[in-house]
Parts: structure tokens; C-alpha cells; sequence
């Protein structure tokens, strides 16, 4: 079985094996319907541009996942005008539910859509969810009111694991045996290129034309992700032998849950500070809300600095890497309670190296096996 936590899908053996069957009877299929033809092989090329069909999938992702953190004062001031009015800072505190629903869906979506699609063929799948992703996510720029904003932003992301688990797969699969981890590590690059360039530019955008407009240019992106996917993933089955009792009894293991509360506990203090990343630029450092991007745009960079390290070091042991990843995390948190209200503080600790080994334990969060 294969279970995502936040964004890092795990794709254990037994589920790569299992993969790997149901594609062998899908080419004996094909092999029969066609008087024993072989399926001609993807091409180098054909296989890339699927690869980055599936990482704009990831990118629209890391975009809806994120943008929101600095747009907390925006989204207030249009949904909340008459607590931000009276009390600004209870107001922006009260907008983190946008993200918090968000978080929830992620949690109820991933399981559920892993134990009853599993079945579904690999890219019908993936374009369900990219339906589902683009429609969720107009409706959470369009909707009038908070509860109705806080409800599309829940039923948008049921999508979120799923997606990423699915994409992995099929990376892993039009990779090929000894390159796998290369094509599931492209379709997460989508999401730390995010990270990087598309949060802090969207940001900007919401800043500039209204955060609902920003939500407009990630349902655009969902959308060309579905139009990619459609026309440059081939076809591929899905897992003949799926049930959904099959794929909820991992977490009838102990080592599933200490795995899902280590990652809980582990980075929740990371994500509380990015939630509120906008305040602490504006109120804090007392920085204008043009800085806000580029702040964002620091901790991206440092988060792709650290899967660039985290690979490496966790190849050289898993415990060790996640070690230094919490020990990175804490020191971050640390530097920025304490200097944290200077623009240049707050720099080092969103975005400095010590922040960039947090993604050291998420490249090889606790592997969740069946």
C-alpha cells in the first residue's frame, strides 16, 4: 500500500510490484486485441513531457497549498470587514481556518480516494482529480462569504494526496526499473519550483488584483494540468487487486501512526510560522506587504536547498537525515522567536540553511508499508 502524508507520497515494493503486474496483463491485453503486436515504447522524449504534465499538476498544487499564507490580511479584510475593522489581529487569526480546511482535506481526501479508486485507471484518475482541483478551487475565488469560502477550500483539496500518490506511480512506471525514484523526484520538483517562483508571484498578483484573483490563477493552472494530462499520459490500469479493506488495514499498524504523528507533531511548528508568514513580514518586522513575496520566495528556496540535501543524506541513512531535519527545524524556530522581528532575522530563519534541512525529513519521511 502506498500512503501520502502532507505532500510526499511513499511508493513502498509491494505497490511497485503490484504496479508492475497490472501493467504486464495490460500489455498482454493489448498484445491479444492486436494479433500479438508489442506495445511500441514511449518515447525519451513522449516520457518526459508526460513526467511534466504530471510535475504542472504539482506546481498548481505547492500554488493553492501555499498562497494563502500570504494572503491572510487580504482574505480578512474582504471576508471578515467588520472584526478586521474593530480588531485586525483577531480577524487575521481567524482567516487561518482558509488554510486549516484546506489541511483537513488533505487528511480526509488522501485515504478515502487511496481505498475506494484504486481500481480506476492511473490517468482517468489523475483527470478526475484535476477536475475536481480546478473546480474547487474557482469556487473558492468565487463563493461570497467565509463559511462558504472555508467549505470550497476543504472539498478542493480532497485531491491533494491523492494526486501526488497517483502521479508517483505512474512516474515510477514510465520510468522504468533503476530510475524510479528519478521520475517521482520530477513530479515533485513541480511542487518546490512552487515554493519558489509560484507562490511568491501569485502572492503578488492576490496582493495587487484581489486574493480571489489569485485563486483564479491557480484554478488556471489545475486546468492546463487537465488539458497535459489528457493529452500527454498514456493510458495505464489500475490496481486489479485493490479493496478498500485491503487499503485501510495499514492503519490497523502501530508503525503507520507513530510514522502519521511524528510528521504531525514533527512540523507543526514550521507551518504555523508559514501560516502566518504575512503578519509576521507587515506587523512584526514591520516590512510592507510588497516584501511579504520575497520572503516567500526565501523560505522556497530553502526548501528546494533541502531536498537537495535531504536526498542525499537520507540515501546515507534514513533515522540520521531525520534527525538533522528536526534539529534544523528547532534551531530555525529558535532564531526566529529571537530575532524573528528584524527583516534580516526573519530572512535567516524562514529561509536560511537551518530551515532548508526541514525538507531533509521530508524527503524520507517515515516509510508507511503495508
Amino acid at each position: 500500500m502506498s500512503v501520502s502524508t502532507a505532500s510526499v507520497p511513499i511508493i513502498d515494493e509491494a505497490t511497485a510490484a503490484a504496479y508492475a503486474r497490472a501493467q504486464h496483463e495490460h500489455d498482454e491485453a493489448h498484445r491479444r486485441a492486436h494479433g500479438g503486436a508489442e506495445r511500441r515504447p514511449l518515447s525519451r522524449g513522449r516520457v518526459y513531457a508526460a513526467l511534466l504534465a504530471l510535475a504542472l499538476g504539482g506546481f498548481g498544487i505547492g500554488s493553492t497549498e501555499f498562497v494563502a499564507m500570504g494572503l491572510l490580511p487580504e482574505i480578512a479584510r474582504d471576508l471578515l470587514p467588520g472584526l478586521y475593522a474593530a480588531n485586525t489581529e483577531e480577524a487575521i487569526g481567524q482567516s487561518g481556518w482558509v488554510i486549516t480546511a484546506y489541511a483537513l482535506g488533505v487528511v480526509v481526501g488522501a485515504p478515502t480516494i487511496a481505498a475506494f479508486a484504486g481500481r480506476v485507471p492511473r490517468r482517468r484518475l489523475l483527470l478526475w482529480l484535476a477536475a475536481a482541483f480546478t473546480l474547487g478551487t474557482i469556487a473558492s475565488a468565487t463563493l461570497p462569504t467565509f463559511e462558504l469560502v472555508i467549505a470550497a477550500r476543504f472539498m478542493a483539496d480532497l485531491p491533494h494526496g491523492a494526486y501526488f500518490g497517483v502521479a508517483a506511480l505512474v512516474a515510477a512506471s514510465l520510468m522504468g526499473p533503476g530510475k524510479r525514484g528519478q521520475g517521482v523526484a520530477l513530479v515533485l520538483s513541480g511542487l518546490t519550483v512552487a515554493t519558489v517562483i509560484g507562490v511568491p508571484l501569485i502572492t503578488a498578483i492576490g496582493q495587487a488584483a484581489g486574493w480571489r484573483a489569485a485563486y483564479l490563477v491557480v484554478a488556471a493552472l489545475f486546468a492546463a494540468t487537465f488539458i497535459a494530462v489528457r493529452i500527454l499520459v498514456p493510458w495505464q490500469p489500475g490496481d486489479a487487486n485493490s479493496t478498500v479493506r485491503g487499503e485501510l488495514a495499514a492503519f490497523g499498524s502501530l508503525q503507520v501512526w507513530v510514522a502519521v504523528a511524528v510528521g504531525a507533531i514533527g512540523f507543526g511548528g514550521f507551518f504555523a510560522v508559514y501560516s502566518y508568514i504575512a503578519p509576521m513580514v507587515t506587523e512584526s518586522a514591520g516590512k510592507p506587504g510588497g516584501a511579504v513575496p520575497w520572503v516567500l520566495a526565501s523560505t522556497g528556496i530553502g526548501l528546494t536547498i533541502g531536498n537537495i540535501i535531504g536526498g542525499r543524506l537520507a540515501d546515507a541513512g534514513t533515522a540520521r537525515a531525520m534527525f538533522l531535519g528536526f534539529a534544523g527545524l528547532i534551531g530555525s524556530l529558535a532564531l526566529l522567536g529571537l530575532a524573528g522581528t528584524t527583516p534580516v532575522g526573519l530572512l535567516l530563519a524562514v529561509g536560511g540553511v537551518l530551515l532548508a534541512l526541514v525538507s531533509v525529513a521530508l524527503e524520507r519521511r517515515a516509510t508507511l508499508v503495508r
